[in-house]
């Protein structure tokens, strides 16, 4: 019965990316948001600015996890186009 086990390999196994998805989130959501309180507590005295630098943290977290999740499913979130760079012939430079 072992020998008709088939494995899926880690290139598609979608179960174990989504599961190192959602730790990476939580960790990286709970991780930013207690910097942006920490932040909050030693930098700012009003309550809302306090909230503001959690919600800040939060997002960084999120939006950190979301970008590497997204390389993790082999895609970017941002695509940059990369400039293309031309040589000409060092003869043609040197006869203007």
């Amino acid at each position: 019965m072992a020998e008709n086990a088939r494995t899926i390999p880690p290139k598609y196994d979608l179960d174990a990316k989504w599961d190192a998805c959602l730790d990476l989130t939580v960790r990286r959501f709970v991780y930013a948001s207690l910097g942006g309180a920490f932040g909050g507590l030693l930098f700012f005295r009003s309550p809302a600015t306090r909230w503001a630098s959690i919600a800040f943290g939060a997002g960084l977290g999120l939006g950190s996890a979301y970008t590497e999740c997204s390389r993790l499913f082999d895609g970017s979130p941002a695509k940059f186009a990369t400039p293309k760079i031309t040589e000409t012939p060092a003869s043609q430079d040197q006869q203007d």
